[in-house]
Order: C-alpha cells, then sequence, then structure tokens
C-alpha cells in the first residue's frame, strides 16, 4: 500500500494550521515506519488531501477517476470560517457549500476532534467521518534550559517584565481584538502575538485594532517552529484566546513545553480541559484580565504538569499508528468494520 500527502498546496498554507497539520501527519507516519509519497507522480493506492482549494478537489476527482481511494482531510468548517477575514462572514454560506462538494469527494472524512464531527454530520456529506487529532511530537515541543534568557534576548525585552503570547492568525475569530484589548488594559506586562496575515485580508476593525496598538504589544510576525517552542517556552503566560477551532494545534503545542496556558472557555475545550484543574479558562475580558494578574502574580498556581499529560494523550506516535489503520481500511474497503 501506498499513501500520497497531497502537497500541491502545501506552499499557500505552510504558516497556518492546515499546514502544521500536514508537517505534523508526516512527522506522525514517520515515527511509526510508514512509508508514504509526496509526489503526485508516483504510483499510490490512497490519496490523503488537507487543503479545499480547486486544484485539491480537482485532484480528488481525477484519483477517484483512475480508481485510487481518496481520504479527505475536513480541517475547515463554515463556524471557524466565520470572523477571519474580510468578507468572510458573508461568504460563509457560499463557503459551506464549496466544503460540501469538496468533503464529498473523499471515501473518508478525517477530522481532528469530536466537536469538528458534530458540527460534520450536519452538513449531510453521507460520507463516513473518523476522528483523528494532529497529534504532538512531544520529543520536539520541550522546554529545554536557558529558554528563558534566550527568549527576552531574542525580542529585546525586559526581564523584570513578564511576558504574555499568543500565536496565530491575527484575525477576530483567534481573539486579536481581545489580545489588544487586554495589553491596553495590563501595561505592566509586555503581549507578543505571533502570526501574520496580509493587511489587504483583515478586517477594517482588525486592522484599525493594531494601528492602533498600545507600545507594550510586539508583533514578531511567522516565525520556524523552533523560535517558537522557545517563545511558548521562553515566555510567562500562553493565552489562546479563539472563538472557534476544530482542534488547535497551538495549544497542544504550548501544553507540551509545559507553559502556563489561559483559553477561551468554549464548546470544544469542554471535555478535556477543566478550568482550575488542568488549564485555566476565561470567558470575558475581566475574567480574563482576573486570569492573567492570578497567575502572573503567582496567586494561582502552575498547572503546567496537568496540562502536559493532555498532551502525552495525543502523541505523534499515536496518530501515527491510527492513519495508518484508516488507511489499510479505505484500501481495503472495510469502512465502518
Amino acid at each position: 500500500m501506498k499513501v500520497l500527502i497531497y502537497s500541491k498546496d502545501y506552499d499557500v498554507v505552510k504558516e497556518s494550521g492546515v499546514g502544521k497539520a500536514i508537517d505534523h501527519q508526516k512527522r506522525a507516519l514517520d515515527k511509526v515506519g510508514f512509508e508514504y509519497t509526496t509526489d503526485e507522480n508516483d504510483d499510490f493506492d490512497l490519496v490523503h488531501i488537507n487543503t479545499v482549494f480547486p486544484r485539491s478537489v480537482a485532484f480528488a476527482k481525477k484519483a477517484k477517476d483512475e480508481g485510487k481511494k481518496v481520504v479527505y482531510h475536513a480541517h475547515s468548517t463554515m463556524e471557524d470560517f466565520k470572523n477571519s477575514f474580510i468578507f468572510s462572514n458573508n461568504l460563509a454560506p457560499l463557503f459551506k457549500k464549496w466544503l460540501i462538494h469538496s468533503y464529498k469527494k473523499g471515501d473518508l472524512v478525517l477530522t481532528p476532534s469530536e466537536y469538528s464531527k458534530n458540527i460534520l454530520e450536519t452538513y449531510e456529506l453521507d460520507r463516513p467521518i473518523e476522528v483523528v487529532s494532529n497529534g504532538i511530537d512531544l520529543d520536539f515541543w520541550k522546554k529545554e534550559p536557558g529558554d528563558r534568557e534566550v527568549f527576552y534576548e531574542k525580542y529585546r525585552l525586559d526581564k523584570n517584565r513578564k511576558s504574555i503570547i499568543s500565536v496565530g492568525l491575527p484575525i477576530k475569530r483567534k481573539g486579536i481584538d481581545d489580545f489588544l484589548d487586554l495589553a491596553k488594559r495590563l501595561p505592566q506586562y509586555d503581549f507578543l502575538w505571533f502570526g501574520k496575515l496580509d493587511k489587504n485580508l483583515m478586517s477594517p476593525s482588525i486592522a484599525k485594532a493594531i494601528k492602533e496598538k498600545s507600545p507594550n504589544v510586539y508583533f514578531p510576525g511567522y516565525v520556524s517552529s523552533d523560535e517558537l517552542r522557545l517563545s511558548y517556552s521562553g515566555s510567562d503566560l500562553y493565552v489562546f484566546l479563539t472563538h472557534e477551532e476544530t482542534e488547535g494545534i497551538v495549544l497542544l503545542e504550548a501544553l507540551s513545553t509545559k507553559a502556563d496556558i489561559l483559553i477561551r472557555d468554549i464548546e470544544i475545550f469542554e471535555k478535556d480541559y477543566e478550568d482550575g484543574v488542568n488549564i485555566y479558562k476565561g470567558h470575558d475580558l475581566d475574567s480574563f484580565e482576573e486570569k492573567i494578574k492570578g497567575i502572573l502574580e503567582g496567586e494561582l498556581p502552575s498547572l503546567a504538569d496537568f496540562g502536559y499529560k493532555k498532551a502525552e494523550e495525543k502523541s505523534i506516535e499515536n496518530t501515527g499508528k491510527k492513519l495508518v489503520e484508516i488507511y489499510r481500511k479505505v484500501v481495503n474497503n472495510e469502512i465502518g468494520s
């Protein structure tokens, strides 16, 4: 059995969660010793597609016409498309129709969480849906001695001030507006947002908020995985203010480095994460501000070791084993068995 990880659109998505998911899939298969190809000119039995661009969908149709099996990975939903880019809310219903058209090209649909599976089941795809975590490489995403010193020196931060980071596209869905408001409320801390977006794609309100940011906010832009690992580990707090996710790879990364973490209390995090037990949660600016102060001033205990156990459950080795199992079922027409 030979599997193609379709990578034609990788350069377009490499700075996004979908790009990270493709990286994770290849790493997961490497970890379990499963041979795959990224060359679409190779012979293959099954293609695993992660993107929903027209040429990705066209390739899925071509593969099926040639008798190949197709696994379509559903990283996107209409729900997480909203509040992303300029005009995204207006385009969301059309995007949903395109997603349905795309995902139906698969013999099986993969998605990263039970939450996103529940959403997709309302789309009436008429395809089996399996849940596979994107997984996390615990050997890579770990704290190293001296990370804080290196982090503070790299970004020229005052070592006497606490630092707060977030990671993702600077869009409303990811909570960039709340991040900027919190920085204004908490001038005693430094705030760094890792990730970038073409200004032409930003909504006017977000572009304006970024332009009017307070002086304690920094935008390092898109950085490498090595730099990101350093930032989770070297900063004092990671905040994930997202309103909607299908899993949240960046959260798994932060958990693996044993960072102190504050997340927004949303439905997808209800099952795995309990406020004050293995993570801290907030629901609005006031509660975020209160929790941030509590964590950074030592009034709330660190939950990093408890959060790490959640990352262990989603190790990349487990993801690799599950992917291989699914590939074999699809190729052998054992879907649903």
